[in-house]
């Protein structure tokens, strides 16, 4: 397998000033999938990142399937999560197959590295058991912040890509709309959909702020009924 994805482990490393958003709405958003996955057993799970997901859910189900491109991503994890008992599968997700049908699946904050975000959910839907359910986390191009930039003068326009976002491999941000559109366009619908984290100021911003963690807390369950303002968009879909 060719490595070309090992490029953006540096991102996943530990030293970036958005290791602070990062902290948040990926410790937030799998509470939020737990909280609606009821006493689902088994997860397929695309993508290690940070790894902070792929912790707390193996904690929590008895069968965790994780897909990853990249070898320097889990070696990466592997290191900082030795005691994981997460099965992780190195592969693409374009070419994984399985005759295992899984309770959920999760694809949090996947869609936006992928060349063709419709064929990966229309491929991966055919792995759900019956009645099972698949979660979405993309990131939000509408978050307040990006729009305050955008009328500030500061943004010109507010799904451009910032250098963060290449070093991560992003290729697009979503929206409301265009989120809705793919998941349509794959054949599912969206059960649910809900916000995480209300971002009000840059990162820079709300880090000089030394807000206390109940702030912090207090404007991800915010988010959950402004999807449209927040700093990333959770679905629940299902197949139409």
């Amino acid at each position: 397998m060719t490595n070309k994805l090992d490029v953006h482990v540096a991102a996943y490393q530990g030293d970036n000033l958005y290791d602070f958003d990062n902290e948040i709405l990926l410790t937030w958003y799998p509470q939020r999938i737990l909280h609606h996955a009821g006493s689902a057993r088994s997860l397929l799970e695309l993508g290690l990142g940070h790894g902070y997901t792929t912790d707390i859910f193996s904690s929590r189900f008895e069968r965790h399937v994780v897909l990853e491109g990249s070898p320097a991503v889990i070696g990466n994890f592997r290191e900082k999560h030795p005691d994981c008992r997460a099965e992780i599968v190195e592969t693409w997700f374009e070419n994984f197959a399985t005759d295992e049908r899984f309770d959920v699946i999760v694809m949090g904050f996947i869609l936006e590295h992928v060349d063709d975000p419709v064929l990966i959910l229309r491929r991966f839907r055919d792995f759900l058991a019956p009645g099972g359910k698949m979660f979405l986390a993309v990131p939000n191009a509408e978050v307040m912040n990006r729009r305050l930039g955008n009328l500030a003068g500061l943004l010109d326009d507010v799904t451009t890509l910032s250098d963060n976002d290449v070093l991560l491999g992003h290729k697009r941000y979503y929206d409301v709309a265009t989120f809705s559109a793919d998941i349509t366009q794959a054949g599912c619908g969206v059960d649910l959909l809900e916000g995480i984290y209300l971002k009000p100021f840059t990162t820079a911003q709300i880090t000089s702020l030394h807000l206390d963690r109940k702030i912090i807390d207090a404007l991800c369950q915010l988010g959950i009924g402004y999807p449209e303002l927040s700093c990333g968009l959770l679905a629940e879909i299902s197949v139409r």
